[in-house]
């Protein structure tokens, strides 16, 4: 199937003889433009999630409370209407049986995430029961996209237990889906804070894999509406360029040590972005544990990024195969782990010095490692923003001295705001923006 339905005319599926298909740039397309849109195939919450959010539309009312499904009393809605779309989409399928399953011993012993795919699961086949030929719909619809993805590279992976679905769907069907399952799903999040895992199978057989992709994947809730998925440029786009998407559905790029093993290992095919092919060619060094040693690499990596303390960082780093042989180890997952923890305590501790002299750093990690305006570097450079301003607020200053801590806040929230303008809004419509918008301001008037 080298021909999708409903694809956007700036889009096109080709083949290609490594990934089996890609999908092509037919038109150029400038950082921030919406490329793709996809209502979920099917969707669900996490368990964290449930009473909070509506099941159908994920939206978290704040005024108003959730009404509880009567018959099952498992799903919450906004309204009637939104109940109504959710049990068009399968949920009369569910509905009389729930109760029963998700009290099972069966699917109470199941891990959480294993609970999860088993819902999901439920959920999926639920979907395809209601589609014009049961189980196996008419071409290029959803429901046969997902049954042309690629499965996991694992042979007999058994689906757990699922909701009792009337029709009851054939011997292996669930299985034969499960399969598809770690490969293709998606998590859904709201400002990177994941919220539940769906299904959209155009999206999962159009856009391949890349740790530097060139776009990325966010969540869109609107009242009365299914969740739905966009593609949204993260540069500009080439006409005859691939289009990949962020590897949220496998995992984050900044696992540079482990990410081309993970991927060979856990679905079956070696990255040869230009990332990982960097990357395998470097060899990494322990980091080390003297703090003036540690003290040195920072400032080493800051300058070699273009990382500058007083201004907002450079938006063109160096390549990673460029690094210099004493700064490989900043690519240990330790040490990134080792700056993130250390801002993140400093920040909320009030060490303002040690926040920002970490958190720059940082800062001139995810520049060398994520692709060009990945929302994580606008999320970072946000919390650096914050935690200037604080050091700004509570340090007796001069006017001279204020006007230039003034100035720095200033040039690190307009880079802030430079990278989220790309992604856009997302999910929830408080978080980041709220804050953006409200240092501008205090800015005005402080």
């Amino acid at each position: 199937m080298a021909e999708l339905s409903g694809l956007p005319q700036s889009l096109q599926l080709v083949s290609d003889p490594k990934s089996r298909n890609k999908c092509i740039a037919k038109t150029y397309s400038q950082a921030g433009s919406l490329l793709f849109s996809e209502e979920s195939f099917a969707a669900i919450l996490l368990f964290k999630e449930k009473s909070y959010r509506c099941d159908t539309c994920f939206q978290r009312p704040s005024a108003i409370s959730l009404k509880k499904c009567s018959g099952c009393g498992g799903y919450w809605y906004c309204n009637a209407e939104c109940q109504t779309i959710h049990w068009k989409r399968g949920h009369k399928q569910l509905c009389r049986h729930f109760q029963a399953y998700s009290t099972s011993a069966e699917f109470r012993e199941l891990q959480e995430h294993k609970k999860l795919d088993a819902l999901l699961l439920s959920h999926t086949i639920a979907r395809l029961s209601l589609l014009a030929q049961p189980y196996r719909p008419v071409t290029n619809t959803p429901g046969d996209i997902l049954f042309s993805l690629l499965p996991h590279p694992s042979t007999g992976l058994a689906a757990p237990v699922i909701c009792p679905v009337k029709p009851s769907p054939p011997s292996g069907l669930a299985d034969l889906i499960y399969s598809r399952f770690g490969n293709n799903n998606f998590s859904i999040h709201s400002h990177f804070s994941s919220v539940g895992h769906g299904v959209f199978p155009t999206a999962s057989r159009l856009f391949n894999h890349s740790c530097v992709p060139n776009a990325a994947a966010k969540y869109v809730w609107i009242p009365q509406k299914i969740v739905t998925m966009t593609a949204v440029a993260l540069r500009d786009i080439q006409p005859g360029e691939e289009v990949c998407l962020i590897t949220l559905p496998y995992l984050d790029p900044a696992l540079v040590q482990t990410r081309p093993h993970i991927l060979q290992i856990s679905y079956g095919f070696v990255c040869d972005c230009p990332s990982c092919t960097d990357i395998r060619v470097v060899e990494l060094p322990k980091v080390p544990s003297n703090p003036n040693d540690l003290t040195r690499i920072g400032k080493e990596l800051r300058e070699f990024v273009g990382v500058d303390a007083s201004d907002a960082g450079v938006f063109s780093p160096p390549k990673l195969r460029d690094l210099p042989t004493g700064l490989r180890c900043v690519l240990r997952e330790d040490y990134i782990s080792f700056l993130s923890e250390v801002f993140s305590q400093s920040s909320h501790k009030g060490d303002h010095e040690i926040a920002i002299d970490s958190g720059m750093t940082l800062l001139a990690l995810y520049l060398l490692i994520y692709p060009c305006n990945y929302p994580q570097i606008g999320m970072h450079l946000l919390e650096l923003t914050k935690t200037t301003w604080n050091k700004r607020m509570s340090t007796r200053l001069t006017v001279a001295q204020d006007r230039s801590a003034k100035e720095r806040v200033m040039r690190l929230l307009s880079s802030a705001q430079r990278v989220m303008e790309v992604y856009g809004p997302e999910g929830d419509v408080n978080g980041p923006w709220e804050e953006i918008d409200t240092l501008h301001k205090l800015l005005l008037v402080v």
